[in-house]
């Protein structure tokens, strides 16, 4: 009995070991996602990103801050003028959007951004 008893807890140990050994691949757990700014539309992308993002204060009923960011016409006023991008980027001299809320992911600005480098275009 004590034979078996000393098996087991070194089988055990055996298993903690190998365990302990697992090797993860940093590139198969954490995937390079692409961030793809081909064919940027405004109703497809760029639409979809403001109603996500900014909406719940710049709508029509809400307006902080005299900003309306709700439909093409009022969007593309402030693409035109840099105050969409700079403020998205949080750059110096506008206001970092979203107020209170991380800043949007890379992918997010770089396709607003592509949008705008496009002329902003209601597609």
């Amino acid at each position: 009995m004590k034979r078996f008893a000393f098996f087991a807890v070194l089988l055990s140990l055996v298993l903690l070991v190998v365990n302990g050994c697992y090797y993860d691949v940093e590139e198969e757990l954490y995937p390079i996602q692409e961030c793809n700014t081909d064919n940027v539309t405004y109703s497809g992308i760029v639409a979809p990103i403001i109603q996500n993002n900014c909406l719940q204060c710049h709508s029509a009923a809400a307006s902080l801050g005299n900003v309306v960011l709700e439909g093409y016409d009022n969007l593309k006023g402030f693409a035109d003028s840099g105050r969409l991008l700079g403020a998205v980027k949080h750059q110096a001299g506008y206001s970092p959007m979203p107020q209170s809320a991380p800043q949007l992911g890379d992918c997010l600005i770089a396709r607003i951004e592509q949008w705008i480098d496009d002329g902003a275009p209601n597609n």
